[in-house]
């Protein structure tokens, strides 16, 4: 009997949103008040630039101005090359700035941006803290508090930091753009949604919070709300890859496969070291039947992320529908060598050992999954087929009658076939 292989949901990298590290999923964008930066692809805008350029222009006069626009410089460059060093150096120089004139609010601010980029959280807390207290209206230093509450998970601290800063001015664009991206994390998708509007009718031209508003709305299944705010942050920047490929994904849910690859493929002519649009766009080609294509473009995606196991399973799904077993069995211990949880990629390794004729192996694999996740009906499943196929009966019946036990079905035909085989009705 040939056993269903399990196929790998979308891999939405939050493409741009927070202000400081997330992590990976629709592809999101955080702003940070200041010069940050995020793992999903981080949440940035430090004011710290922009307060720079103001010292300059206006040409003030304190001994703190120097080492403070050197560091400036300093993290600016950091921002760009993420090089430790340099936010070693800015934190240095701000804390020169802060010795001359120990009320200088912007470079504990600059200071506290500086080791929100490094990850050192606390340090960043405990800079806006002072600048708080030193300037307690100083809606800047509530906004980039907020943004390490936010790193660190803590998003009701984060929030009441938005919110008090949003207070303080409502006209705070990117106050609302990280609140709604917080409010996101937590799980209130209607709250984020709210803000993202509410930051687009301070700054139409915020394509920050029509992407990550169109995330939520993708989330939500709302494909084609999600569509619409991609194109306007396309309107706005044509060279936004982000949205190409975040309009991938909702085209791709809407079962729109052409239009979703040639948006990752448009991701990819702008930003070739994307390794997600690769992937999402493999999909797409095995979700058509096109496997040596898609085959092409998980190996493109693990030539730029070699540790990227949901790679490796799917890559290992297109052999194994070319009937490349070995090949599959291969990818599929990559992938779990990658992350040793990986229950499809044991599971369907089993299925293709199945395939094979090696049922022992194929039924511990199923048994290692259902070691990771007891509850993993699938495995207990295609288990059920292994033990019959070797006159396992009793085992057999066992496995079937945990999958009803769990609540689903088993699979049709096979109730029938065991039956007969067995001897048994039940």
């Amino acid at each position: 009997m040939k056993l269903p292989e399990e196929k790998d949901e979308l891999r939405q990298a939050n493409l741009f949103l927070r202000g400081l590290p997330v992590g990976a999923g629709c592809r999101k964008e955080k702003l940070v008040i200041m010069c940050v930066q995020n793992k999903e692809i981080f949440k940035r805008i430090l004011l710290g630039s922009s307060m720079v350029v103001c010292l300059l222009f206006i040409g003030c006069r304190n001994n703190s101005v120097d080492p403070y626009n050197r560091g400036a410089a300093s993290d600016e460059k950091g921002e760009y090359d993420q090089v430790i060093s340099d936010y070693t150096r800015a934190i240095s120089d701000y804390t020169r700035a802060i010795e001359i004139n120990p009320k200088d609010i912007k470079s504990y601010n600059n200071r506290g941006n500086a080791y929100n980029r490094k990850g050192e959280y606390d340090l960043a807390i405990a800079d806006y803290n002072k600048a708080i207290e030193i300037n307690p209206r100083f809606a800047e230093a509530y906004g980039n508090r907020g943004i390490a509450y936010d790193a660190k998970g803590q998003y009701d601290l984060a929030i009441s930091d938005y919110t008090r800063a949003i207070e303080i001015n409502p006209r705070f664009a990117m106050a609302y753009y990280n609140r709604g991206d917080a409010f996101d994390s937590k799980g209130e998708p209607d709250r984020a949604i709210s803000d993202y509007t509410k930051a687009i009718e301070i700054n139409p031209k915020d394509i920050k919070s029509y992407n990550n508003r169109g995330n939520v709305y993708n989330r939500k299944g709302e494909y084609d709300r999600a569509i619409s705010d991609y194109d306007k942050a396309l309107e706005i920047n044509p060279k936004y890859d982000g949205a190409y490929y975040n309009r991938g994904l909702a085209y791709n849910r809407k079962g729109e496969y052409d239009r979703a690859i040639s948006d990752y493929t448009r991701a990819i002519e702008i930003n070739p070291d994307n390794a997600d649009a690769y992937y999402n766009r493999g999909l797409v080609y095995s979700e058509k039947g096109e496997y040596d294509r898609a085959i092409s473009d998980y190996d493109k995606a693990l030539e730029i992320n070699p540790r990227f196991d949901m790679a490796y399973y799917n890559r290992g799904n297109a052999y194994d529908k070319k009937a490349e077993y070995d090949r599959a069995i291969s990818d599929y211990t990559k992938a779990i060598e990658i992350n040793p949880k990986d229950i499809k990629s044991y599971n369907n390794r089993g299925i293709t050992y199945g395939k094979k004729g090696k049922y022992d192996l194929a039924i511990s694999d199923f048994s290692k999954a259902i070691e990771i996740n007891p509850r993993y009906a699938k495995a207990y499943n295609d288990r059920a087929v292994g033990y019959c196929v070797k006159g396992e009966y009793d085992k057999a019946w066992e496995d079937v009658h945990k999958v009803q036990s769990l609540g689903y079905q088993v699979y049709p035909g096979f109730l029938k076939t065991l039956r007969e085989a067995s001897g048994r009705e039940e």
